[in-house]
This record gives C-alpha cells, sequence and structure tokens, in this order.
C-alpha cells in the first residue's frame, strides 16, 4: 500500500511534470510554423517547412534569387507599379517592387521563434537597381555615395543612398551584412506617390536624337506640285490602262502594299526621334515611338491615357567591333551630345585616344584657306607673298618691244625680198618667245601652287572648335544645313541620319579614320589634302562631332557622378533585401 500510495503521489506528478517541457516544446513550435506559415502566405513565397518538436527547430527553405527590372516599354505595369503585398519579413524590402526573378539556390534556415526568420536576400546588378530608381524618380544623396566610395563595407548601416523625390523618404540605404557573404548589402523603400516619372521620360543610360527640320515651304510647296502633277499623270495612264493590266495589278497588289508600307515607315523614321540605350560596350539599341491615345483600361498606372508603338530600328552598321570604328565614334559623339556636367548616371566612357585627338589642333589654318572655308584676310600670315610679277611683265613687255622697234627699222633697210625673210623670221622668233613667256608663266604659276599646298600643310594649326565653327558656316553657305541649328542640334542630327543611313555613317566614320591617322602620324600630309578637297563636305560634317567630343572633355561630371561612378565600378552585383 505505501508502494502504491508513493507512486500515486509522487510518481505520476513527476512523471506528468516531465511531460511537461516536451508539450510546451511542441505548442511552442507548432505555433510558430503556424506563424512562420502564415508570413510566407502574406509574402506569397514558396518554402519547404519541417519542424522538431522535440529539440523546438523549425527548418525553412527559401529560394534565392536574382533579379532585374521588367522592361519599361513591354511591361509597362510591372515596371512602373509597386506590389500589391510585399514581404514582410526582415531582408524582403526587395519584394515591394515587381521584377523579373532567376531561381539561383535555396537558403536553409533553423529557427526557434518566427521573428528569427529572415528572407533571402537577392542578387542584382547595381547599375540595374540604381538606373531602376532614377528612373521612377529617386534622387541620390550626394553625402551617402561619397561615404560609401571612402568606407566601402564600413559604411555605417542605414546610410542612405538614394532619397525619394522630395527628399523626405529614404529610398535606397545600407542594410546589415548578416546575409551578403561579402557583397554589398542594401534595402529599398517605396511608396506609390513617389513615383513622379512614366514611359513619356527619358530613362536613364538613353538618348534622344532629334530629326531633320523639315524643308522650307517654298521646297515642300513644289515637292507638292511635282508629286499631284506626277500623281495626275499616273491615274490617267491607269485609266487608259485599265482593262489590259486588270490581271498584271491582282498579282503585283501584295508586293506593292508590302513596298508601300516599308517606304512609309521610312520615311515615318526619318521624321521621328530616334532614342538610343547605350551600355559600357556602346549602342545597345535604338528605338522609335508613335505616340497615340489610348483608353485608361489599355494603360494602368502611370502614365495612363498615352501609349507608345515602339519600332525597333536596325543598328548593327553602328555596334562596337574590334575590326571597325564606327560604334566607338558614334558612341562617343553621342555621349558628348546626351550627356553634360549635370549627367548623374551613364555607363559608356569615350575612349582616352578619341579624347586625345579631340584635345589636339590638328587642323592647318592654311588648308582651310585652300578649302575655301576661311579668308584669309582671318588666318595668319603663312604663304609667300610675290610683289614682283607685275614689275616682271612689264620689263619682259617692254624688252620685247625694243627688240621689235630695233627689228623693225633694221628690217626698213633691207630691199623687198630680204625684208619679206627678215619679217617672217621675226614673227616666228616672237611667237617662239611669246609660247616660252607663256610656259614660264604657267610653270612658275604651278611651282607657286604646289609650294602653296605645302606652306598650307606647314601653317599654324588651328583649335577644333574653331575649325568646327568655321566649317559650320561654310555648311550654312552652301544650304547643307539649316541655318538656325546651332553645332549641337546639328550633331543631333546628324547621329539620327546615321542611325538610319548605313552608307552615311561609314563615309563619316571613314573620314573621322582618316583624320585621326593622319593627326597620330605627324600631321597632314598632300594626299591627305586631296582626300579632304575630294570629300569637303563629308569633312565638314565630321568636324562638327569632333569639336562635340572636344566639349565634352571640359565638362568634367560633379562629385556625386564621379562618386556614384565609382561606387558601381567597385560593386558590379549587390545585395538587396
Amino acid at each position: 500500500m505505501l508502494g502504491e500510495s508513493i507512486i500515486t503521489y509522487i510518481g505520476v506528478p513527476l512523471a506528468v511534470l516531465g511531460v511537461l517541457p516536451i508539450l510546451y516544446n511542441t505548442l511552442a513550435t507548432l505555433a510558430a510554423l503556424s506563424k512562420i506559415k502564415r508570413m510566407l502566405r502574406h509574402g506569397k513565397l514558396t518554402a519547404l517547412t519541417r519542424s522538431d518538436v522535440v529539440n523546438r527547430v523549425i527548418e525553412v527553405e527559401l529560394p534565392r534569387y536574382a533579379v532585374q527590372p521588367w522592361d519599361r516599354f513591354d511591361h509597362r505595369a510591372e515596371y512602373w507599379q509597386i506590389s500589391r503585398q510585399p514581404s514582410s519579413i526582415p531582408g524582403g524590402s526587395w519584394t515591394t517592387f515587381n521584377w523579373r526573378t532567376n531561381a539561383i539556390g535555396i537558403k536553409t534556415q533553423r529557427v526557434e521563434y518566427a521573428d528569427q526568420l529572415r528572407q533571402p536576400q537577392v542578387d542584382i546588378e547595381f547599375q540595374d537597381l540604381v538606373a531602376y530608381l532614377l528612373d521612377l524618380g529617386a534622387i541620390p544623396d550626394p553625402h551617402g555615395w561619397k561615404l560609401l566610395r571612402s568606407t566601402g563595407l564600413w559604411t555605417p548601416m542605414g546610410c542612405a543612398l538614394m532619397k525619394s523625390p522630395d527628399r523626405s523618404g529614404v529610398a535606397l540605404a545600407i542594410a546589415p551584412l548578416d546575409d551578403s557573404d561579402g557583397h554589398l548589402s542594401l534595402k529599398v523603400t517605396w511608396e506609390s506617390e513617389w513615383t513622379t516619372r512614366d514611359a513619356s521620360t527619358l530613362p536613364p543610360y538613353w538618348i534622344r536624337l532629334p530629326p531633320p527640320p523639315p524643308p522650307p515651304e517654298k521646297e515642300s510647296d513644289e515637292a507638292a506640285t511635282s508629286a499631284t502633277a506626277s500623281a495626275s499623270t499616273s491615274q490617267d495612264a491607269a485609266q487608259s490602262d485599265e482593262t489590259t493590266e486588270t490581271k498584271e495589278t491582282k498579282k503585283e497588289d501584295l508586293p506593292k502594299e508590302s513596298l508601300d508600307s516599308i517606304q512609309k515607315q521610312a520615311d515615318r523614321n526619318a521624321k521621328t526621334p530616334i532614342t538610343c540605350r547605350f551600355s559600357v560596350d556602346g549602342l545597345q539599341s535604338a528605338l522609335t515611338q508613335d505616340d497615340h491615345e489610348r483608353t485608361p483600361a489599355m494603360a494602368p498606372g502611370p502614365g495612363r491615357g498615352v501609349g507608345f508603338e515602339v519600332h525597333s530600328l536596325h543598328m548593327e552598321h553602328l555596334r562596337t567591333s574590334a575590326h571597325r570604328t564606327h560604334g566607338t565614334w558614334f558612341a562617343s559623339a553621342a555621349t558628348a551630345y546626351g550627356t553634360t556636367s549635370q549627367t548623374v548616371l551613364w555607363n559608356y566612357k569615350i575612349p582616352d585616344e578619341v579624347l586625345a585627338f579631340a584635345r589636339r589642333d590638328t587642323v592647318p589654318c592654311g588648308v582651310l584657306e585652300l578649302l575655301g572655308v576661311v579668308d584669309g584676310s582671318r588666318t595668319p600670315a603663312w604663304e609667300t607673298t610675290y610683289a614682283d610679277d607685275g614689275m616682271d611683265f612689264h620689263e619682259t613687255f617692254r624688252r620685247g618691244m625694243q627688240e621689235q622697234r630695233i627689228a623693225m627699222a633694221a628690217e626698213a633697210r633691207m630691199d623687198a625680198a630680204q625684208r619679206q625673210i627678215a619679217v617672217k623670221q621675226r614673227t616666228e622668233r616672237e611667237m617662239m618667245q611669246r609660247m616660252n613667256n607663256m610656259h614660264d608663266q604657267s610653270r612658275r604659276e604651278a611651282q607657286r601652287r604646289e609650294k602653296r599646298r605645302h606652306e598650307a600643310l606647314q601653317s599654324p594649326k588651328w583649335d577644333t572648335r574653331l575649325v568646327a565653327e568655321h566649317n559650320l558656316a561654310w555648311l550654312r553657305r552652301r544650304k547643307a544645313v539649316a541655318d538656325e541649328l546651332e553645332l549641337r542640334d546639328v550633331v543631333g542630327t546628324l547621329l539620327h541620319r546615321m542611325v538610319l543611313d548605313g552608307a552615311f555613317a561609314g563615309e563619316l566614320c571613314e573620314m573621322l579614320d582618316a583624320w585621326k591617322a593622319w593627326a597620330d602620324n605627324g600631321g597632314m600630309r598632300i594626299a591627305d589634302l586631296d582626300a579632304l578637297q575630294a570629300r569637303q563636305e563629308t569633312f565638314a560634317l565630321a568636324s562638327l562631332l569632333v569639336a562635340l567630343v572636344k566639349d565634352a572633355t571640359a565638362a568634367h561630371e560633379g562629385t556625386l557622378s564621379v562618386d556614384l561612378q565609382e561606387c558601381l565600378r567597385m560593386w558590379r552585383v549587390v545585395r538587396l533585401g
């Protein structure tokens, strides 16, 4: 009885007390697991969960992603709108936006409480992230970028790199390094009312090239008149031959319509601005946009009510290649055209050799005078002057007249037969003398012309900007460019034409290659001068591009841009969470 009493009153309570921790662990683990699953469902996260109720451990396997922004033209709703249900789990700030995701691995976490769960950070190209936030309307913080550049991974947590458009909130900041594996760790915050830009604005890394101005009204009227006359003539001819060509017309309708649509699109492209995107390697894509009205249902979100029909243009002739420099020249000129000292983010760097070429004075002023670009009164003295041309002619003429008078006086004292022979000999001698004088004069002028050409090559070299200004005035006199366009505007239209006209782009880049070649090899030679005279207009247009590149060298970016570009160079891929 005593043993049963001990078991009843002491053993059973002790057994119950021994089971209570297990029961508590089970209930606590199940409660934490339920909370974790609710958090995962709220963030729309796919995860594998396992629980050990005895040891009170919950294993959560979450995928790790690499992300990038959606295309701003093809997926506008995803690009411009924030996520409807962002994750509330720490480390999941990247779910604020809609991303293109690619699973790159799985991370397993062992936690005891739901508050210990961390969402894996995602890998993202740093320049893509910064460009995306800038496109939405974020403003870089100069202090944050300067601090990040100087201290690197030791930058204090919470340091702001990007702020909201009104600078009241922090859009991008430094995050803890717990899950970064040595990468730069960042966190992002965004509100829908912070988005101040839309699809009609120009994003980072893009420039817009304007089309050439329309021709004057007089030329347009003449063209319209000739087009109307030709249309009426063709209409009369078509009516007269309608009965005999019906079958052929039916067969040729489809090809003719196709050719007409291609021609119409080409004409439309020539009058439409072109937007070009540049990467580190140069031109990446070239697009035209046709604006048209859209219903609100078709265009939700930012940019509502306005649509764009995007056409991709052929630009293989302007891609950067090791075999030709067309892409390098175009990207350098476009960078000089599309960037200023206030440009914060730009990833193409003009090559050092192109910058050095643009900085040098390579065109002799005498060559411009020979080409008729500049008047001699505006250049320093560079050629030999000959002041004795009139005296030589007068002396030769006086000596000839004196010899003629002496010969005629001698002829007067001769008889008729001798006089006839003497007159004939004198006439032949005078004719020969005149021929010799003409040959001497022609040879002397040729020698002087050749000497003048050589002296022009040795004349003082002018600054590239000055050369371009004189060439621009020469082009305006020839009506090759519109009078109202300044140098920068003309370069924009040239770049526009280079995208659409591969042959023109090839001629311009070949001239730039030849110019750079003789500039690097000691200066211009006679053969180079002959080439300029044969293609003077191409050289004049090329000088405008070089002058703009030279101007870009003096417009160095501010401290913010330098710090930002250096940070993007140091950290190509970052962790966002």
